[in-house]
């Protein structure tokens, strides 16, 4: 009987902890809340899921991102929703930056200054909930950007500017290297374009530590994007011969052309510009090149981030300042055979996605379904403003809360451009269409992470199981407003 008592005492303990615990976690960020906190969101651009040493990668070197995923939650299943041209970046921050779906950003691209004008962008929001706003490097959205922010610096383009050296490599009597400044590219001007950032931050948080009003900071770094260029010493970080080539290596896509990346019909564009970067067939030697200058390239950026953080711990309000840090999509760097974002696949379609604060739980994660979109929203709430009804995004701090919260988007949705592809995942399944080729590929995420093993090669259940994400993804495109109808080329899943 003592023994029953006590272990029922133990519980009783053990309970009121966690009663405890979980009420100073909602109290810190009720105050949070109260006394306006700092946002610092951090941007990287091409980033895949796949590239922080402390979820998983055991390649990489990225000791500020562990920094941030070992205070913070990350949520392993974020998503873009896709993009209507080549440049999906410019799809990505788009949305995020007005809140708009896919589609609708898509149709407001021409008007974006009107929105501009009424206030509808997320810095001019932030502004009116009485925040001192600030940006630095990349923007890549279809309007005047010194309108929107309060403060700007080194405000850069979609890419820096590219030679005719940096493409179809490895190859012979290859003349480009990263750290090589005559290349310009990130070097123009002579400064790295990550370390100016991390230089444009630091003062914008040097002058911020003094005043009281609260700021929130977008600083996008356009690395790791090609060119892609870091300092010799981040580059001999990742001896070549070392690099492991992606499980999910192919010498060619067997739908590159119908799926838009290779000589598409009717599509002057020719081949996309990102599969240019090396030559076909793709090779062993060519996946370890550029691995080991995008590794380098991140972990370069990691070192920046660094900086940043370091500079916000001087200001002394650090307790106060929830950071963001996500990418506007993955990457394939030999993945399938394919070396852009354009396709949608889990490693061109998920950037990684961290957030820490006051209140936020340590070193935990959120399997949810999100879009990276949803922080736009997220920071409105923090901020104590109301979320526009235009906003097709969700607050995410219902998830930071409570790990148990169901998913505000039962299923995921992507397209790549009008009719070259589409895709939707209901639980872990995924189901990818390619119009012009009639052809579609199934694959069990959870089992088959690389999406290796086409199911839908295997006819039977798997059939039955098309047909059924099918009927979902033609309800998903009504709910998003996607115009191409698919039941004629696709009737054999109806």
């Amino acid at each position: 009987m003592n023994m029953i008592r006590i272990k029922a005492s133990w519980r009783r303990c053990v309970q009121t902890f966690a009663a405890l615990n979980t009420a100073a976690l909602l109290a810190a960020t009720s105050h949070a809340k109260e006394s306006k906190p700092n946002i610092l969101f951090i941007f990287t651009d091409d980033q895949s899921h796949e590239t922080i040493a402390h979820l998983g990668n055991d390649e990489i070197i990225t000791p500020n991102l562990d920094r941030l995923a070992q205070n913070g939650v990350y949520f392993s299943n974020t998503y873009n929703m896709g993009a209507w041209n080549g440049a999906v970046c410019i799809a990505s921050r788009t949305c995020l930056n007005t809140g708009l779906g896919i589609w609708q950003a898509g149709e407001a691209e021409p008007t974006l200054g009107e929105r501009a004008q009424r206030g509808e962008f997320w810095s001019q929001l932030m502004s009116q909930a009485g925040y001192e706003t600030y940006i630095s490097g990349k923007w890549h959205v279809k309007t005047k950007v010194q309108d929107l922010f309060d403060h700007s610096a080194n405000i850069r383009g979609g890419m820096p500017k590219d030679t005719p050296e940096g493409y179809y490599r490895p190859k012979e009597n290859d003349t480009w290297t990263p750290w090589d400044k005559s290349f310009g590219g990130f070097w123009q001007g002579g400064e790295h374009w990550s370390e100016v950032l991390a230089t444009d931050a630091e003062g914008f948080l040097e002058n911020a530590g003094k005043s009281d009003k609260p700021f929130f900071m977008y600083l996008a770094f356009n690395s790791p994007h090609d060119p892609r260029q870091a300092p010799k010493e981040y580059v001999d970080m990742y001896p070549r011969e070392k690099m492991r080539v992606p499980a999910n290596f192919l010498t060619d896509y067997p739908y590159k052309q119908e799926i838009g990346n290779y000589e598409v019909p009717d599509n002057n564009e020719g081949i996309l510009r990102d599969e240019r970067l090396g030559g076909w067939p793709r090779t062993h030697e060519l996946a370890r090149l550029h691995k080991q200058e995008y590794y380098a390239c991140i972990t370069h950026t990691d070192a920046q981030i660094g900086r940043i953080l370091d500079a916000l711990e001087k200001t002394g309000k650090a307790d106060n300042t929830y950071i963001i840090f996500t990418s506007d999509h993955g990457l394939a760097y030999g993945h399938h055979g394919l070396l852009g974002k354009q396709n949608m696949y889990e490693h061109s379609m998920k950037p990684p996605l961290i957030i820490t604060g006051p209140g936020v739980p340590k070193n935990e994660t959120r399997d949810a379904f999100v879009y990276l979109q949803d922080v736009m929203p997220t920071t409105l709430e923090l901020a104590g403003a109301k979320k526009p009804d235009y906003v097709f995004y969700n607050s995410l701090n219902p998830f930071i809360e409570n790990e148990n919260t169901p998913t505000n988007y039962p299923e995921v949705y992507g397209n790549y451009r009008a009719d070259y592809q589409r895709m939707i995942r209901v639980g872990d399944h995924k189901l990818i269409l390619y119009p012009l080729a009639g052809v579609y590929r199934l694959f069990d995420v959870s089992k088959d992470p690389q999406e290796m093993r086409d199911l839908a090669q295997l006819g039977g259940e798997y059939k039955d199981l098309a047909a059924k994400l099918f009927r979902k993804f033609r309800k998903l495109q009504k709910d998003v407003g996607d115009p191409l109808d698919l039941t004629e080329i696709f009737a054999d899943l109806m």
